[in-house]
């Protein structure tokens, strides 16, 4: 997958040259709403199972991960700061992930980055899942975000695992980019999701 690899570098050196003053920007709004850190970094699983310390704007208050409903986050959630509602919104808590990718962590696409405790879970079919460098959008993603049930995103996962082309690729972005007007399947269909940042 050179050919992917070479495309991840040029796209994620682009998009950081053509976001760095909106990031700027938030990374302001970020501290002078709380005066908290500006970047969440948490423990993600890579491609053959390798941890690596993945970056989000921060969108929730400092500690939120021992309050409320801890790992968990609902959609009218009291820890998320007024920054962090509309950086949700948009996905753009996301964007410091641009770095991973040029670190090479993470793809432009593949299956969203997950915790070790759900890794741990896997049984060894789901596993395949790890076979692919993580992305910032995936086929997963783009087939409803967080609505799917979390088995069902598996699935797809792997079966963009099996079918991967640099047109798929390009297919998925056009479709994410498309999605971010959509509100649909931020937090699930219950109103919950596990994604703390």
């Amino acid at each position: 997958m050179a050919v992917k690899r070479i495309f991840d570098r040029i796209t994620s050196l682009l998009a950081l040259t053509l976001f760095s003053p909106l990031m700027a920007l938030i990374a302001l709004a970020i501290k002078l709403d709380d005066g908290g850190p500006v970047l969440y970094i948490q423990d993600r699983v890579g491609k053959d199972g390798k941890v690596f310390r993945c970056y989000k704007f921060r969108t929730m208050i400092v500690g939120a991960e021992n309050k409320g409903l801890r790992l968990e986050v609902a959609k009218d959630d009291p820890r998320i700061t007024r920054v962090g509602r509309f950086l949700r919104h948009w996905t753009l808590d996301e964007v410091p992930q641009l770095f991973n990718i040029l670190k090479g962590d993470m793809s432009i696409v593949g299956p969203r980055p997950t915790v070790p405790s759900q890794v741990a879970r896997y049984t060894p079919w789901q596993r395949r899942r790890l076979e692919v460098k993580p992305g910032m959008a995936g086929w997963a993603w783009i087939h409803g975000r967080n609505n799917p049930p979390w088995t069902e995103r598996i699935e797809l996962d792997i079966w963009y695992v099996d079918h991967w082309s640099l047109r798929l690729d390009l297919h998925i972005l056009l479709r994410a980019f498309l999605m971010l007007f959509r509100r649909q399947g931020l937090y699930g269909v219950d109103g919950i999701v596990q994604d703390l940042k």
